[in-house]
């Protein structure tokens, strides 16, 4: 495992990170399983754990602090997300601060991570949603220096909503974020517009997450592909995305050089940008966090793989369904 630094905290974290929805958040997740699938992945180097309240309402937190308290040894980077007030994924445009993040509120759910995590502080607490214009507002900022100056967290970041990577540029430039976290794969190559370059101008750390874009890029969805009822899935692979996502992944395909599989492939592109800190693939078998694990072994992709991939760059915007 290889580590990166994680923007002006210092921290040096592994380059493949744990992304930890899957293990709350979508059907066919089993605890024991989770747990050997968490500890195979801090056996490997992996140091970067990325949870959130609303993952199994603490669900997620919870294995998560049972994985410190079994590694007193080891340093494990512990992330969590405070939930909008409104429980609404995205957020939109006209979303007040008061809607989302007041300050009893923020108050509220990071005692409340901090009671199901089981521990004392942990390193960064994130907005899992954000406006730019919550920057006017600045009772957010006065209440999470308030609670780092109690030692709660050492770090504060913010989750940008799904292909709107702009929306947090001013966020970074403030210089009152520590880091962002943004979809960033072979399709949305968006952040390195505009996002990245402040990041590295603010010398903020940045988490790509959906590396596989919800499963697209790992090449296994077909257009019958179905999940159990009250999978997440199911209402963001509707039939236009699901029809879309998959060509797209097949035409990838003649791309993937032999000895090496889809969703290495996948790993490795964004490995090859520099300005990514971590990246938080989600994994619930121990096969899975192998394969992934490895990813950071083999290191960046040919220049020449790296280039052909950079053309299937898709823009998309937010729909209805791309909660």
């Amino acid at each position: 495992m290889k580590y990166r630094r994680f923007g002006r905290t210092g921290w040096m974290v592994s380059e493949i990170g744990y992304g930890m929805w899957g293990m709350a958040g979508w059907t066919g997740s089993d605890d024991v399983e989770s747990m050997q699938s968490l500890q195979r992945a801090v056996d490997l180097g992996c140091n970067f754990f990325d949870t959130a309240w609303a993952y199994g309402n603490g669900h997620s937190e919870k294995l998560l602090g049972e994985l410190v308290r079994s590694n007193p040894g080891k340093k494990l980077y512990v992330a969590t997300k405070i939930p909008p007030k409104n429980l609404a994924w995205p957020s939109r445009r006209e979303f007040a601060l008061d809607d989302c993040f007041p300050p009893d509120h923020i108050d509220r759910y990071v005692h409340s991570s901090l009671e199901n995590l089981g521990l004392a502080s942990f390193d960064l607490i994130q907005f899992h949603t954000w406006e730019d214009s919550w920057l006017e507002d600045d009772r957010w900022v006065k209440k999470i220096d308030d609670l780092r100056r109690q030692g709660l967290f050492r770090a504060v970041g913010i989750s940008i909503n799904r292909w709107e990577p702009w929306n947090g540029v001013r966020a970074v430039q403030s210089g009152l974020i520590d880091s962002v976290q943004v979809i960033y794969n072979i399709f949305d190559q968006n952040p390195e517009d505009k996002l990245f370059p402040a990041c590295a101008a603010m010398d903020a750390g940045v988490i790509a997450r959906c590396p596989f874009d919800e499963g697209s890029l790992t090449g296994t969805l077909t257009l019958e592909s179905k999940w159990a009822q009250g999978d997440w899935r199911n209402t963001y692979f509707v039939s236009q995305n699901l029809q879309a996502s998959v060509e797209r992944a097949n035409a990838l395909k003649p791309l993937v050089p032999h000895g090496m599989t889809m969703p290495e492939m996948a790993l490795r592109f964004i490995l090859n940008n520099s300005a990514v800190s971590t990246m938080i693939p989600g994994m619930r078998k121990v096969k899975n966090v192998d394969a992934n694990m490895s990813a950071s072994d083999k290191g960046l992709l040919p220049a020449e793989l790296h280039a052909k991939l950079r053309e299937h760059r898709w823009v998309r915007t937010p729909k209805k369904w791309s909660q």
